[in-house]
């Protein structure tokens, strides 16, 4: 059995709901019609997904929220100078996916 890249991702909705590939376009969508107010930033050498999430929502297992909301696949596709979204309520993205 294969590991997927959101099986260990942070369930929202009270345990219902996770991140998945749906969830994921929905969020990435929503950033662009403008219905999830968002922050940019440009990724610096070094910096990590999982460490912005941490400094923006308390937790790192929301990276895949930046991720989504970026158009970024995989964490590991955002290089040195990417321009980041990042939600900046978490609770518009729970209340968007649930």
């Amino acid at each position: 059995m294969s590991v997927g890249r959101y099986t260990f991702g942070k369930r929202i909705n009270r345990g219902q709901g996770f991140a998945n590939p749906r969830t994921s376009s929905k969020i990435f969508r929503a950033c662009e019609a403008g219905v999830i107010p968002f922050s940019t930033i440009a990724l610096r050498g070094g910096q990590r997904l999982d460490v912005l999430a941490h400094e923006t929502y308390g937790d790192a297992s929301f990276w895949w929220v930046i991720a989504a909301a970026s158009g970024i696949g995989y964490a590991m596709q955002a290089s040195h100078g990417a321009i980041i979204r990042i939600p900046n309520n978490l609770s518009d993205v729970i209340r968007l996916v649930s």
